[in-house]
């Protein structure tokens, strides 16, 4: 594959997993130790990581590092919660950027688990405005 169509791939896929995680460039630069413009030259596909950086970029997303390197279709990627209802409740949580921590738990989860996390945050966030 020519080198181009690489950084277009790598490039693609990290910006679909800094939307996904709601996270900034500099956010993950920082946790895996590069600089900001590097971060920057990735997600432009202006240049590649080091085989080792993109495996700190797939600890710290929780990926594998073919998630980053291979070309992936809609149909590869499959929903990250599994149970229907679960997903429609995490949706509703994704639009609260307060609750936004409840995207860590397993994607497996049970919805009556899920809401009661989120009761749980809701809790949590009213007796910090108390």
């Amino acid at each position: 594959m020519a080198d181009e169509e690489q950084k277009r791939i790598f490039s693609k896929n990290l910006n679909r997993y800094l939307s996904l995680f709601n996270k900034t460039q500099k956010e993950v630069a920082d946790a895996i130790d590069v600089s900001p413009q590097t971060f920057n030259t990735w997600c432009q596909g202006i240049a590649l990581p080091r085989m080792g950086k993109v495996q700190r970029l797939a600890d710290y997303f929780g990926v594998g590092k073919t998630d980053l390197i291979d070309e992936k279709s809609d149909a590869d990627n499959p929903p990250y919660y599994l149970n229907d209802e679960t997903r429609e409740i995490a949706q509703e949580v994704f639009e609260k950027p307060e609750l936004r921590s409840l995207f860590h738990v397993a994607r497996d989860i049970p919805p009556e688990r899920l809401k009661a996390h989120i009761d749980f945050m809701k809790s949590l966030k009213d007796q910090e405005n108390v």
